[in-house]
């Protein structure tokens, strides 16, 4: 190592060390730790959701009152979709698994602003307890996560500190997406080129350009909002000249993109298991790579089908019901380079890998059911309805949380250097699926029948339906808690690892397990295919004691 490495590697070392304790984490730079405190946060408001989520089913076993009344119920929905939607499922992935993996699969030191990074977090926390406190201390807030006018205008309930919680999260988003596209470009390995990068961080990369190009529109929609409620703008109230269908618009040009930023990030997750636990390289790597940058792209274009009952002419129903057909072309792509890529593979049926395969049986049934509402005729019929909800859940709980719980298994080796036990994780895998499948798909029946969304009550012949998903929600509810709990007690007592468990084949294994604090001491050699299971069998891994030796080095020569 020459004088010039010395010298950057004692830097880098000093600026990840100068704090001690709790602000060692509250105030370092390292990507993999401001993960590791985005993950212990995200899974802590999302056991909160979880639980408000847990209540709303538990209220709809019986006809009537039967735990909570309606108020309560309504701010048990508001409380549920703010927090899973805002704190849980938009960031969830890409805020931990972009943060940790990103900078290692494309072999950099870290992220290409790293106190930006630290900046995108704190924001994130301040945006999550304002949220909360509002909604928890202040009075019920019952507008429903959408915060729709004219009704959040008129209510009696204060709604302004959950706008201004999701104005300041939008503000973590644009940060994070910044960070990201900028570390793609600038931040890759030298002889790393962008079609070289595995396909997790293609889509980390096109989900930060939907995050820094759409989430602008709802930090203007919420400004607007305030300002009507607090000076009386005629802007969404119809009463004073106002249009609040603009709301609407405004607020699904952003909101539909999100549902991508949710989706894309899961779509890398699936492509990175399934190529490791194949043994083979992604069929068709550029085309997914292509597929990945249409979905982000059309994505944004289809906001309008949500508003098919809002009065639209029947010119720009129409457009917008071609174009949400048409986004399904990219995502078809993708489902069927997965199965591609399982034809003839040596197929190892790890929790990760059943995890990955049950998402894309859940998720396609989300993305065929949305296709019904794509529909203007069928649309009309099944709009806010409980078939939306099934669709939208089968797509958010079957795709996108079970792709996260899948990266926890698949990453943890990496993130904590212990493994979990594998036939625990299996037992939970089977349980999600069996009660995702329980809870989910009675409400398709209801909706079609005419059972309304939101509803604190409903009539006698839908009861047997709500039973049945009740029970679901227990199953699915007990299957994560007994993942996450068999990943807690890993931690702890976990068998130690090496740096490649699973026998992957990205940068990110080619180091110790959990990585050290350097990431790389040497430069990485990038492979021209990041799935390459047709060359060597095994990278050279760096050792352990190698890797300490060289930090104890650069500490012995700071010191003297």
């Amino acid at each position: 190592m020459n004088n010039t490495t010395n010298t950057n590697y004692t830097n880098f070392y000093q600026v990840k060390t100068k704090h001690k304790g709790l602000l060692a984490w509250l105030l370092t730079t390292d990507h993999k730790r401001i993960g590791i405190m985005y993950l212990i946060s995200i899974l802590s408001f999302f056991l909160v959701g979880l639980t408000f989520a847990f209540l709303m089913r538990l209220e709809m076993l019986t006809p009537g009152p039967t735990i909570v009344d309606a108020q309560t119920y309504n701010s048990f929905f508001t409380l549920h979709g703010m927090i899973m939607v805002f704190l849980f499922i938009i960031p969830g992935i890409p805020a931990v698994f972009g943060n940790f993996f990103l900078p290692l699969q494309i072999g950099a030191e870290d992220v290409a602003f790293p106190r930006l990074n630290l900046f995108s977090y704190h924001l994130y926390l301040t945006g999550a307890f304002l949220a909360l406190y509002s909604l928890i201390f202040q009075t019920h807030i019952d507008t429903g996560w959408t915060f729709y006018v004219p009704y959040s205008l008129r209510t009696g309930t204060d709604v302004t500190l959950p706008l201004m919680a999701a104005f300041i999260l939008g503000f973590s988003s644009i940060l994070t997406g910044l960070n990201f596209v900028t570390t793609c470009h600038r931040m890759r390995v030298k002889g790393m080129k962008m079609f070289e990068m595995p396909l997790f961080t293609w889509a980390l990369y096109s989900t930060a350009w939907i995050q820094v190009v759409a989430t602008p529109i709802i930090g203007i929609t919420i400004v607007l909002v305030l300002l009507e409620r607090s000076f009386g703008f005629g802007i969404f109230d119809p009463t004073i000249g106002g249009d609040p269908v603009l709301y609407q618009h405004l607020f699904w040009i952003y909101s539909h993109p999100a549902v991508y930023i949710m989706a894309i990030p899961a779509f890398g997750v699936i492509s990175d298991i399934i190529a490791t636990f194949s043994r083979k390289s992604v069929f068709g790597y550029k085309v997914m790579a292509y597929s990945t940058i249409a979905i982000a792209f059309i994505g944004y274009v289809v906001w309008a089908h949500h508003m098919f009952t809002s009065g639209m002419s029947d010119t720009a129903r129409t457009v917008f019901s071609f174009l949400t057909f048409f986004v399904a072309i990219p995502t078809g792509v993708k489902v069927f380079n997965w199965v591609a890529t399982l034809w003839r593979g040596t197929i190892v049926l790890s929790s990760p890998m059943l995890m990955a395969l049950s998402a894309i049986f859940l998720f396609s049934i989300g993305g065929l059911t949305g296709l019904h509402l794509g529909s203007i005729s069928t649309d009309i019929h099944l709009h806010d309805t409980y078939f939306v909800i099934a669709h939208f859940h089968y797509v958010i709980i079957g795709g996108i949380l079970s792709m996260f719980i899948a990266a926890m298994h698949f990453w943890f080796p990496k993130m904590f250097g212990k493994m979990h036990n594998e036939k625990v994780a299996k037992i939970g895998v089977v349980l999600y699926f069996i009660g995702a499948n329980v809870l989910y798909f009675p409400m398709f029946i209801m909706g079609y029948m005419g059972m309304p969304r939101r509803y604190f009550d409903y009539l006698p012949e839908f009861q047997i339906y709500h039973v049945i998903s009740t029970v679901g929600s227990w199953i699915l509810i007990a299957s994560i808690l007994l993942m996450f709990t068999n990943l807690l007690i890993a931690i702890f007592k976990g068998k130690p690892v090496g740096s490649n468990p699973w026998g992957a084949k990205t940068l990110e294994w080619t180091m110790p397990s959990p990585p050290p604090l350097l990431n790389f001491i040497e430069t990485p050699v990038p492979s021209h295919d990041p799935y390459d299971y047709h060359g060597h069998d095994e990278r050279n891994f760096e050792d352990v004691k190698y890797i300490e030796n060289k930090e104890n080095d650069i500490i012995n020569q700071e010191n003297s």
